[in-house]
């Protein structure tokens, strides 16, 4: 077994997957390395690719006049990029590394030609990322009634 069939076991897209079918990501997905500040994408911009974290980290960011607005840090482990993966859609935000970073990458049409080879491997794959997306959801969520219980609460100043 490779390294990176190891490290796509290892990931939350491989939580579901067989050895034979992570072996057969593997083929599909490339290693990148960030250095400190390095746009992984830009705000903006379209990208049809989904990264996973390896190490560093990946801060999700909008650009202002006095410089780059941090709306959230994503660490080893965390999908980047899974929404726009599905739907293509302009980025709300750049990614930029914090630091080093390694990201694995992989590009919907090279997911898209894993349907005929491997089916039930697409599957396990699509539910992985809908699982992170439903935990990104709920987090929001929480955060969202935390806040309006901060301000709405009996004897907020605002």
């Amino acid at each position: 077994m490779s390294s990176l069939t190891d490290t796509i076991l290892a990931s939350p897209l491989g939580k579901d997957l067989t050895q034979p079918e992570a072996e057969a990501l593997s083929k599909l997905v490339s290693v990148r390395d960030l250095a400190d500040g390095e746009v992984l994408v830009t705000e903006g911009s379209r990208d049809n690719h989904l990264h996973v974290i390896l190490s560093g980290r990946i801060a999700v960011a909008r650009r202002t006049d006095a410089g780059w607005n941090i709306l959230h840090t994503l660490g080893a482990g965390d999908l980047v990029g899974e929404l726009s993966f599905m739907h293509d859609e302009a980025r709300y935000a750049s990614l930029l590394a914090s630091g080093a970073t390694r990201v694995l990458v992989l590009s919907r049409p090279d997911f898209e030609r894993l349907i005929d080879q491997q089916p039930r491997a697409v599957y396990k794959i699509m539910r992985s990322i809908m699982r992170v997306a439903h935990e990104v959801q709920t987090r929001l969520s929480r955060q969202m009634f935390d806040l309006q219980n901060y301000l709405y609460r009996p004897g907020a100043k605002y």
